[in-house]
């Protein structure tokens, strides 16, 4: 509530000061910082978001000003603009500024001008320039120089409208001075009425006060040196001229250069002093204009007088005056004004031909309803058919299509305006019409087929998916997957299909990958997007990444071979599990055929012994057989794996049996086992090491000995080997293996007779059972069997 009433009674009494925009002030110059200029009103509805108040721009450009602030009372918005702390206002210097200030309300936006002039300040004029400093304004005139004639013009702005008092307070005693200088209240100091002849080289000193206002006055001095009689003449070559300009030569233009007779001259303008519209060169007696002639704005500018006088430098009393009258002439000033002075639209590359972008209303200050002619020129725009102007209304005359790089976009033109005064004025509204692009077409992308082997590495590189998109820019897409496989993944910007996973020919050959291509950057709505699809299709390739396996991978057989027969022992039964449509295997012996006596049909080992020879073993025999197993067929590698076979070959000879001519093969039950066994570890301390190593050197003597006296007694009862204790059972992966040839000498053995009884029931055959060592005759036909 203090508050408030605070604000009631700062803004009360200048209630009656508020002005809105635009708004003209005057403030005098000496006015300092934190002065408050004026307080500007503002309606406002809107309270979300705060309205504000901004200073956008000073012509000419200053510091001076503070930005405005802004505060709410009585309903309305109240903005006070206050000098800043650099402000140093001086109206002969800047006596006018334009403030350029912008209120914002939620959406509405309100820009205006703020003028303020700059005012003199009586109190603040002083005397300024060469005058007011210590060495004074030192002029020279000749000594026959006219009695009571003007030598000086005391010149001080500010002071020329405001009745200064000028007065000479220094003494003029004889016989220092012929008589007294006086000057007038319009500053004009003038020679003594005795005039100066005989005062040659004398300088005098004269001390001028001025007083203006209530108790204001500055002081300065004039020095005037007499100089002797010019022994030369200065003269125009013409006493006077008239000379007619337009009214359009731009301030500094050259009006016309006065022709005189003399040495060393120098030039300057005796009348009027100002001069406003006009100047001369000082040394090359050029008269130049100096501001605008506009007849239409600035009065008194039509017909001008000038008198000018010329003047050798080093004796300014050798001087001659020309008079000049300046005769300005009408001409066709102003060029047309447009409103809008710029034309800005923003529209769809869809837009319908025919479609008004803007109107355009001008005019000539110079002849108000004087017809004006309208042209539209083109500046940058691949295709200048597509806009048109028709009168003063500029519309869409082709299709706007900015599907091709470069094609639209943005089309920069410019509205010529001409009216039909002399000379003819042109007035250019520059255009500049932005063609928004507009998402039209769905991208798209080929199905493509792909072609992997199933032992590729992780990040392969299967290929690459080509999306197309015909809106511009072209091809601006990105990539996605659509479910599918995890396998797999697609770049999001190049569309490359990469390997990410594992393939296995066996479980899965083909795959289907949905590919999503997704547009963007293609519409002025950043979220608008078009999406399409496409299938890929991967085909794994198979490669060759499994070993054969056997079965059984062990075997151990006992064989009677016929001397000089062939024997089938076994067939070695081999598949790949994880491919069997794969058939063809090859088949070789690695190791163990010594002698050469096993070969292989096929998948078949057979034990051949059709050469007679030296080499026909009396005793029988056991060969270790590795069998490599590869796979065969175009696929690569080739792996492998071996096959162990032990073969026990007992020799018989043909007067043995006589009926014997079949082919015997034993087959071995045993199958290897693998065993895992889990050792504990254990540490005792060492005496107990010591005592369990005492004790067990005891204990095995005495389990030495027992040994020793039971293989006494079981080599007496044995009369056949015992059997190998273990076969060997390898595999590789890789398809080299290295060979292995191993022999196991079999022990002899002791054939006996079969008895007259055994022969009676026909059994052709005698065997070793491997698994209790007893031997046994067979029958090869019936399979019958008798213990020995």
């Amino acid at each position: 509530m203090v508050l408030l009433r605070l604000l009631v009674f700062l803004f009360a009494p200048v209630v009656s000061d508020l002005c809105s925009l635009p708004c003209f002030i005057n403030v005098s110059e000496s006015q300092g910082p934190g002065t408050i200029l004026q307080f500007l009103s503002f309606n406002c509805s809107s309270y979300m978001p705060i309205p504000t108040l901004e200073l956008l721009n000073v012509q000419p450009p200053t510091t001076f000003f503070n930005p405005p602030s802004l505060a709410r009372w009585q309903g309305t918005y109240v903005g006070k603009l206050t000098l800043s702390s650099s402000a140093r206002l001086d109206a002969l210097m800047v006596n006018h500024y334009k403030l350029q200030l912008k209120f914002t309300c939620g959406n509405h936006v309100t820009e205006g001008s703020l003028s303020v002039d700059v005012q003199r300040d009586l109190s603040h004029i002083q005397c300024a320039g060469q005058f007011a400093s210590p060495a004074g304004e030192m002029i020279q005139v000749p000594e026959t120089v006219t009695p009571g004639a003007r030598l000086y013009t005391l010149l001080l702005p500010g002071l020329e409208l405001h009745g200064a008092q000028m007065s000479i307070i220094s003494a003029q005693d004889l016989p220092h001075f012929p008589g007294p200088f006086s000057i007038n209240q319009q500053g004009w100091l003038q020679a003594p009425s005795q005039g100066l002849l005989g005062q040659a080289q004398k300088v005098f000193q004269l001390q001028i006060s001025v007083s203006f206002g209530q108790r204001q006055s500055c002081q300065g001095m004039v020095i005037v040196k007499v100089l002797p009689v010019p022994s030369s003449q200065v003269s125009f070559l013409e006493q006077a001229q008239n000379i007619t300009i337009p009214e359009n030569l731009a301030p500094g233009s050259e009006v016309v250069q006065v022709r005189v007779r003399g040495v060393d001259l120098r030039y300057e303008i005796l009348s009027p002093v100002p001069s406003p519209l006009f100047s001369i060169g000082r040394a090359d007696g050029v008269v130049r204009t100096t501001t605008p002639l506009e007849l239409a704005r600035t009065s008194g500018t039509a017909v001008s007088r000038l008198q000018v006088k010329a003047f050798e430098q080093g004796r300014p009393w050798a001087s001659a005056e020309l008079n000049l009258t300046m005769n300005v002439q009408l001409v066709n000033l102003w060029p047309p004004r447009c409103l809008p002075a710029l034309l800005v639209s923003q529209i769809p590359e869809t837009a319908p031909v025919g479609t008004v972008l803007n109107t355009l209303t001008c005019e000539d200050p110079d002849s108000v309803g004087a017809t004006l002619d309208y042209k539209l020129w083109f500046r940058s725009s691949s295709n200048p058919a597509s806009l048109c102007l028709y009168d003063r209304v500029l519309e869409v005359n082709a299709t706007l299509d900015c599907d091709t790089p470069g094609a639209c976009f943005q089309h920069a033109a410019s509205i010529l305006v001409l009216d039909g005064g002399q000379p003819q004025m042109t007035t250019e509204v520059p255009v500049l019409v932005m063609v928004t692009p507009i998402n039209e077409f769905s991208p798209a992308c080929a199905p493509r087929t792909f072609r992997v082997q199933e032992d590729a590495a992780p990040h392969t590189l299967l290929g690459s998916v080509v999306g197309t998109d015909m809106d511009y820019p072209h091809d601006n897409i990105e990539y996605y997957t659509s479910g599918g496989p995890t396998t797999f993944a697609v770049d999001r910007l190049s569309g490359e299909v990469h390997l990410l996973g594992p393939l296995d020919y066996e479980q899965q050959r083909l795959y289907r990958l949905t590919v999503l291509v997704i547009d963007h950057g293609q519409d002025q709505n950043p979220n608008h997007h078009r999406s399409g699809s496409c299938t890929i299709t991967i085909e794994v390739e198979d490669v060759n990444d499994h070993a054969p396996e056997c079965e059984p991978p062990f075997q151990e057989l006992t064989i009677y071979a016929p001397l000089g027969r062939s024997v089938e022992v076994t067939k070695v039964s081999c598949w790949i599990p994880q491919e069997p449509q794969r058939l063809t295997y090859s088949y070789s012996i690695v190791g163990g055929n010594s002698q050469n006596r096993f070969i292989l049909q096929g998948a078949i080992l057979v034990h051949s012994d059709l050469v007679l020879g030296p080499f026909w073993p009396e005793q029988p025999r056991t060969y270790e057989l590795l069998i490599c197993v590869a796979d065969a067929g175009p696929s690569t590698p080739h792996l492998s794996t071996t096959a162990t076979i032990i073969v026990h070959l007992v020799p018989r000879r043909a007067s043995t049996v006589a009926t014997s001519t079949h082919r015997t093969t034993v087959p071995s039950t045993m199958t290897p086992m693998l065993v895992t066994d889990t050792e504990a570890f254990w540490q005792p301390q060492p005496w107990f090491v010591v005592v369990l190593t005492a004790t067990g050197a005891l204990l095995l003597l005495a389990l030495g000995w027992l040994l020793g006296r039971l293989l006494q007694g079981l080599a007496q009862l044995l009369q056949a080997p015992s059997k190998p204790a273990q076969a060997l059972l390898l595999n590789s992966n890789q398809g080299t293996e290295g060979s292995i040839e191993g022999f196991m000498e079999a022990p002899k053995m002791e054939m006996s007779q079969a008895p007259s009884s055994v022969m009676s029931l026909h059994f052709d055959g005698r065997a070793q059972d491997s698994c209790t060592g007893r031997d046994y005759l067979f029958n090869t036909h019936t399979g019958a069997r008798r213990w020995l």
